[in-house]
């Protein structure tokens, strides 16, 4: 596994990119895991089944919403403030299990959520508007780059 802390802010950054992804690829980790790493701690429905199942069909559906024209961008106020609490709720989940500060984890997930919904909003605006690259294109990739990320945060 990674360090705690960087292992937040990347799942953070991961949750900036898309919001869902954090804390359905943490959910299907820590679910899988026995014993339970959070069993006494009140993030410990993260780490159940039944919330992995559920946050692997809202991760499906942001994938697909997110190659929809005319969507909210994910810098726009809401859209912001959902991708921050998920990247907290990720990097203080993840920090809890690996026996790290929870509060330090919150806060790096959050900044990690910042800094990946800014830098991957303005990357894939200039590639799609100054370099000419499709954005369905741009999303795809970035997808891939979402996941792979993840997957490294969390193993």
């Amino acid at each position: 596994m990674n360090s705690s802390p960087l292992s937040a802010f990347l799942i953070g950054v991961v949750s900036g990119m898309r919001a869902m992804a954090g804390p359905a690829l943490i959910s299907q980790k820590l679910s899988t895991q026995t014993p339970n790493p959070l069993f006494d701690s009140s993030l410990s429905f993260i780490a159940s089944p039944k919330t992995a199942n559920v946050l692997k069909v809202l991760a499906g559906g942001e994938l697909i919403g997110d190659k929809v024209p005319h969507g909210p961008d994910r810098i726009s106020p809401p859209q912001l403030i959902a991708r921050l609490a998920s990247g907290a709720t990720c990097g203080a989940a993840l920090s809890e299990a690996r026996g790290a500060s929870v509060r330090v984890g919150a806060l790096l997930g959050a900044t990690g959520a910042l800094a990946g919904a800014f830098t991957f909003f303005h990357l894939r605006r200039y590639l799609n508007h100054e370099q000419d690259i499709p954005d369905p294109l741009l999303a795809v990739i970035e997808d891939a780059i979402t996941y792979g990320a993840g997957w490294q945060a969390v193993k």
